[in-house]
């Protein structure tokens, strides 16, 4: 029964607008109380912000930095209410974590200008694994108040060591809502989440190069999902927008058809 359940909240949410996946993730819970964990684990949802009560600085939520009810800071490696007994990651897994968040801050500013990344790392057997979180987010300027937009992308990453080699598994997804609304439009909503992942053999030497590799796989697959949802997604929305609302009035329309018929017509008669 407990199988049942889990699956049939995994159909459901795939059913609703991804944009409130997180009230509905929430009012799930509880109703199967049973499954909160497995399904915070398994199910991904809308970033939120935090700030640093020690460093001041913003970062990100999710279940990879979680422990109950508290979160855990990137910046200060403390967690927010604090935990005692809380399960950190190694010295050395410390070090490159704090590594990924100077360099993915840098990404961050260069490539979306603005919005919040967090990265956190911790231990396997034969490894370490990791998170890579980007968010940037509005709710419309003063120009146009009414449009609001939000991307999240979660980067889950496991790393496995060989000596001079490691193969990495990256598993990325990103979300997108798009919203807008005007008395010419009326109210649009285009929301929807995306996943691919890839897995790559790629040289090592230190732990600074852990950090490159992630940084280009993670640069890399932001690329790929950026064109195709811009390309496939964006360009079949538009036109099926096409297909059922014309933006010219019916008249100019028509008149553009008439005028079309009579060039033809001339053309047949010569």
């Amino acid at each position: 029964m407990a199988v049942d359940q889990f699956d049939s909240a995994l159909d459901l949410l795939r059913r609703l607008n991804p944009k409130h996946t997180a009230t509905n993730l929430a009012s799930i819970c509880t109703l199967v109380p049973d499954q909160e964990e497995e399904l915070l684990a398994s199910v991904d949802q809308p970033l939120q912000v935090r700030r640093c009560k020690k460093s001041g600085r913003d970062y990100l939520l999710c279940d990879y930095n979680r422990d109950g009810d508290s979160y855990r800071s990137p910046w200060s490696n403390e967690f927010d209410p604090p935990v005692e007994d809380a399960e950190v990651s190694s010295e050395r897994v410390r070090r490159m974590e704090v590594r990924a968040n100077e360099a993915f801050d840098v990404y961050r500013e260069l490539y979306y200008e603005g919005g919040t990344s967090s990265v956190y790392f911790w231990n396997l057997d034969d490894g370490f694994a990791g998170v890579v979180l980007l968010k940037k987010g509005g709710a419309g300027t003063a120009s146009s108040p009414s449009q609001n937009a939000a991307w999240d992308s979660i980067h889950v990453l496991e790393v496995n060591e060989r000596g001079r080699t490691a193969k990495y598994k990256l598993t990325s997804t990103v979300i997108l809502s798009l919203g807008n609304s005007s008395e010419a439009l009326g109210d649009l909503d285009l929301s929807g989440n995306m996943t691919r992942q890839v897995e790559q053999d790629l040289p090592v030497d230190g732990d600074e190069a852990h950090v490159a590799n992630v940084g280009r796989m993670v640069e890399d697959m932001e690329l790929k999902m950026r064109n195709l949802l811009q390309e496939v997604y964006f360009g079949k929305a538009k036109d099926v927008v096409g297909d059922l609302r014309s933006i010219p009035s019916i008249s100019e329309t028509n008149k553009d058809r008439a005028t079309q018929r009579e060039m033809i017509n001339s053309i047949g008669g010569r």
